[in-house]
């Protein structure tokens, strides 16, 4: 990956002197600050959805969270169609990743049920972004691995950030389709946030999808866009809705992916038996 910084070094042969000279500095590529800009959008749409939640106003703050989810989605494509990346900017998604998919649900979740059980919804909510930190933070060693199959890029370690956090707030759909979360119900809640907190951090194989449809049959192409297009009018028209189903869906497909990983695994281990049998995903 390349170093954002060298357009800021210094110019390579400049002679050695024993008083000190001004720098001479290089412009920067306009293609490694777009993405960049991406990133810090998301960042704004986190923090704005951590005011709403603050101020009772949940279903903006949701928005603004998927919203995060998706430029989230679109930096790192921006980036690498641009021929922008950089360590600079790997390393701002991961604290953009922290604020939006650990703090912010942590902090909506608290404003909205998990304050009813005072010390113990407020350890819960520090659990959940403490977690999501861990995960982001193996997320980014394990991607120095150079020996890593390619089938291993199918799948993450544990829940991926955004999953974890659009999953999280199932709680808060439900309310808004009719669902009363009354302060009965905030136990619920929290053994449901703590369970996704330790898959986040777990070592469980879950889909990722990273190599699906880089090459796409030409007769599939219409059929696709009419798919997408239907998907995003769902989403418009009913979004509550189809981020229930949909995260009730991905709870239901991670032992699905963990069997389809393991049984990858015992054909990769039967090709060559000198392998680890118990090795986790690539990333």
């Amino acid at each position: 990956m390349d170093d954002l910084f060298p357009p800021f070094a210094p110019e390579p042969d400049e002679p050695k002197s024993v008083e000190p000279k001004s720098r001479r500095f290089k412009p920067v590529p306009v293609r490694l600050i777009i993405p960049n800009m991406i990133t810090l959008m998301a960042v704004c749409l986190g923090l704005t959805a951590v005011r709403f939640g603050f101020e009772g106003k949940f279903e903006p703050a949701v928005i603004a969270i998927v919203a995060a989810a998706v430029l989230d989605g679109v930096d790192g494509r921006v980036a690498r169609l641009l021929k922008g990346t950089s360590r600079f900017g790997a390393e701002l998604d991961s604290l953009a990743d922290f604020v939006n998919f650990g703090c912010a649900p942590a902090l909506i979740l608290y404003s909205f049920v998990l304050h009813n059980l005072k010390q113990l919804g407020w350890i819960v909510a520090l659990i959940f972004a403490i977690a999501m930190a861990l995960r982001l933070a193996r997320f980014n060693v394990m991607l120095d691995d150079p020996n890593r199959p390619e089938w291993k890029k199918d799948f993450f370690v544990g829940m991926p950030a955004p999953a974890g956090a659009l999953t999280v707030m199932l709680p808060l759909y439900l309310h808004f389709l009719g669902f009363e979360m009354s302060p009965g119900l905030a136990p619920v809640a929290l053994i449901y946030m703590l369970v996704i907190a330790l898959l986040v951090i777990s070592t469980v194989p879950t889909f990722s999808g990273k190599t699906v449809g880089k090459r796409v049959p030409r007769e599939y192409v219409l059929p696709i866009f009419v798919v997408t297009v239907a998907a995003f009018g769902l989403l418009i028209s009913f979004p509550f809705e189809i981020l229930a189903l949909m995260s009730l869906g991905y709870l239901c497909a991670i032992p699905i992916g963990a069997n389809q990983y393991r049984r990858k695994l015992k054909a990769e281990a039967a090709l060559n038996p000198s392998l680890p049998s118990d090795e986790a995903p690539a990333a």
